[in-house]
């Protein structure tokens, strides 16, 4: 388990592509977002994926595109919420290299995504009052698959220093 390969989970709005950034200027590597690959590639936003093909087909585009990165030698990689939680996901990432979940608080992620709704397929017709109760249910359905990662941190620990120190532990 080298720390060359990190795969960041946990629900929207968790952090994922903030510390994605800064954990590739420390390691000096590329720092990459799989729904912005996704997007690239297919030419098209997440939503309209979701839309025009559905759930199922973008989960077959989402695994093909964390797969991709089985050649690269270093990098850090934000992945998509779900993207554990499907086509064996998971275990591939874990195999890869060190996989974190950054568990933030219901009430920080709903603080966070009110204001980028209509960017998210998920939850873009969901009310704001029923929005906590939507990620409490999602968070609970994806508990399982978060939970195999090799570092769960919850709110207070996802900070530099820890972030550092965990990539420390495998280089």
């Amino acid at each position: 388990m080298a720390a060359e390969k990190i795969f960041l989970v946990g629900m929207m709005g968790s952090g994922k592509s903030y510390w994605t950034k800064k954990i590739a200027k420390w390691i000096k590597s590329a720092g990459y977002d799989l729904d912005d690959l996704i997007e690239m590639n297919e030419e098209r936003t997440i939503a309209e994926i979701f839309s025009e093909d559905g759930e199922d087909q973008f989960r077959k585009i989402e695994a093909k595109i964390l797969r991709w990165f089985k050649e690269k030698k270093k990098f850090v990689l934000a992945t998509g919420g779900g993207t554990p939680c499907f086509q064996d996901n998971m275990s591939w990432m874990k195999k890869e290299g060190v996989v974190i979940w950054l568990d933030e608080s219901v009430e920080v992620l709903v603080k966070r995504l009110i204001e980028e709704k209509a960017q998210r397929p998920l939850i873009a017709n969901i009310e704001n009052d029923q929005l906590a109760q939507f990620l409490q249910d999602k968070l609970l359905e994806r508990h399982s698959y978060y939970s195999q990662a090799h570092y769960r941190l919850g709110s207070e620990q996802i900070t530099d220093a820890k972030l550092k120190q965990i990539i420390q532990q495998h280089v």
